[in-house]
């Protein structure tokens, strides 16, 4: 049956060239990740905020290994694209930042993130999820960006204002954590807010 439309992005967007590294203009970076996160990364994972809000852990770096084999190959792939964001002086590990659900023919993605313990409160992720909306929409040409948290999880909501992600509703128990269900907020941006 012939589709009316176009789809927004080829499939293959991503995996006709590499992953780009992406500076923030004020000191991070978005870089693919490497073997060697793997320890910053298992230590990010033991913090007990992260297991507030993520439903993931981590028992040992060679788990580790694996997710960072798996989100160095996810490129490749064009559905769930990770990147390390560092710190650019000294390329110490402070977050993640992704591009999760692609679909490129609806040049649609959500975008998730997480950050170190000594990383917050400085804005990381605020600026890298910034600068990840810029590239996505504004260089590569996705429509539409989704960033969605619990509604408990304050500081997430505030990540997402400050890089422009409109508040959009309430996805009412949208997500298992350990401790129940949680009601999650909605927020997008979109090609030319």
């Amino acid at each position: 049956m012939p589709c009316l439309t176009s789809p927004v992005l080829p499939a293959d967007t991503f995996s006709r060239t590499s992953q780009p590294t992406i500076p923030t203009g004020d000191g991070l970076l978005l870089r693919p990740w490497r073997t060697e996160d793997v320890p910053a990364v298992h230590a990010a994972f033991q913090d007990p905020v992260m297991h507030q809000w993520h439903i993931r852990t981590a028992d040992s770096e060679e788990e580790v290994r694996g997710w960072v084999a798996e989100w160095r190959q996810a490129w490749g792939r064009e559905r769930n694209v990770q990147w390390a964001v560092a710190d650019a002086a000294d390329d110490r590990l402070l977050g993640r930042a992704a591009l999760r659900e692609v679909v490129l023919g609806d040049g649609l993605a959500e975008v998730a993130y997480w950050t170190t313990a000594a990383a917050r409160g400085r804005g990381v992720a605020a600026r890298a999820t910034s600068a990840l909306a810029h590239w996505a929409l504004d260089e590569i040409g996705f429509q539409r960006l989704e960033l969605t948290h619990s509604v408990a999880n304050e500081a997430s909501c505030r990540v997402a204002g400050k890089a422009g992600f409109a508040l959009e509703g309430t996805k009412r128990s949208a997500l298992l954590h350990a401790d129940g269900w949680h009601d999650m907020h909605l927020h997008a941006c979109v090609r030319g807010d």
